[in-house]
């Protein structure tokens, strides 16, 4: 039987890759991006409360009742937004389907999305998977965008601008003159829309994440999209939520009903009991311990790092090491010198390799150390 791949160009990632040989060759995995260390034990012991009570059959398709109110405290408290949780929240099973219901939703055959590299490596596929084209504009080498290219290739195809703040790979935050240049361009350009991926919103160092939910003029027509994995170390939890007005969230519904439905009733249920006694923005100074404790150990390091000023990420350059190109020099740190991290060519469209690699620092203190001792005898 001949079958015709919807995504010929796919394979398998870079990170399954990686992941896979560092544990091949027992290394540590700095590479994929999830957590090592426990979850919250008060967030576990309300999960466990939750899993003795009758929570266990479908919830809502649009998400919790409960959560979908706490989501809006949230919101309020931390970007003076006011939403109505009924029309304008909806939970997802992750930030990653959050992404691809609203693209298989409201990207057309034919259409245009822009899709700023290095980028996460599903906004592409869904594009594709619509019958639309991604339309890739590469970032500058210190990782800023230059926003007149953005607007260059804008044309009446144009229906989406995909932007990830803070970004992944390269541990970059917006700054406002950015976030101007985006509202120009949305103000411009009536029809087009703007997904924001902000799943690292709570983790930002000495410069503040300036989140889409604060700018009035554009977020009618911004899909905002969080995730509660990334912001309470819980990645296998898959939940996440979006947010954006009535009246793209609609049409967003109608294909969030027969992709999921809807979510963990038990997980959604624990979170919207935890939400109310938890201070999100103690995030940030847990997470800049490990990125000044990785940073201060690897001192003595031969790599050059690049300015980490938010996410759990940290971008090296290794040119004084070794002229390989990012993939082999990759696989050479996994096998030979113990310590597993993923090419930054891999986020690449075109594939573009400037020698970078990428570190995860969302791990135990130990393990950290046991990396970067690693990492400075090479």
């Amino acid at each position: 039987m001949k079958i015709t791949s919807k995504l010929p160009n796919v394979g398998t990632t870079i990170f399954t890759v990686m992941s896979k040989l560092a544990q091949d060759h027992q290394a540590i995995n700095l590479s994929q991006g999830f957590p090592n260390f426990p979850v919250n034990e008060e967030l576990l012991s309300i999960y466990h409360g939750v899993l003795d009570e009758n929570s266990h059959q479908y919830v809502p398709m649009q998400g919790f009742p409960g959560l979908l109110h706490q989501i809006t405290d949230k919101v309020r408290t931390h970007y003076n937004r006011d939403l109505q949780a009924e029309k304008e929240v909806l939970v997802t099973a992750g930030a990653t389907q959050a992404i691809f219901t609203t693209i298989l939703a409201l990207v057309h055959k034919g259409e245009e999305v822009i899709v700023l590299d290095p980028s996460y490596d599903c906004y592409a596929p869904a594009v594709e998977l619509c019958g639309a084209k991604p339309v890739h504009i590469n970032m500058n080498s210190d990782f800023s965008v230059d926003w007149q290219k953005v607007e260059d290739v804008i044309n009446p195809k144009t229906k989406m601008l995909i932007v990830n703040n803070p970004h992944n790979p390269s541990g970059t935050v917006f700054k406002n003159e950015d976030v101007e240049a985006i509202e120009q361009i949305m103000e411009k350009y009536p029809n087009l829309l703007l997904l924001s991926d902000e799943v690292y919103e709570f983790i930002f160092f000495e410069a503040p994440h300036i989140s889409i939910h604060t700018r009035e003029k554009i977020r009618e027509r911004t899909i905002v999209v969080s995730s509660f994995g990334k912001t309470f170390h819980v990645t296998g939890w898959k939940i996440g939520y979006l947010v954006t007005s009535s009246t793209l969230l609609d049409e967003i519904k109608k294909v969030h009903q027969f992709n999921v439905f809807c979510v963990n009733s038990t997980a959604q249920i624990a979170l919207s009991r935890y939400l109310s006694i938890t201070d999100l923005s103690e995030l940030s100074s847990f997470y800049q311990s490990k990125r000044d404790l990785f940073r201060n150990r690897m001192k003595n390091s031969r790599f050059e790092l690049l300015p980490c000023e938010g996410s759990y990420f940290q971008v090296a350059r290794y040119t004084s090491i070794s002229d390989k190109s990012d993939i082999e020099f990759a696989k050479e740190m996994t096998i030979k010198h113990g310590v597993a991290v993923i090419p930054i060519s891999g986020f690449n469209q075109d594939g573009a390799d400037h020698q970078l690699i990428r570190f995860c620092f969302a791990k135990d203190d130990e393990t950290i150390i046991q990396a970067t001792e690693k990492l400075c005898q090479i």
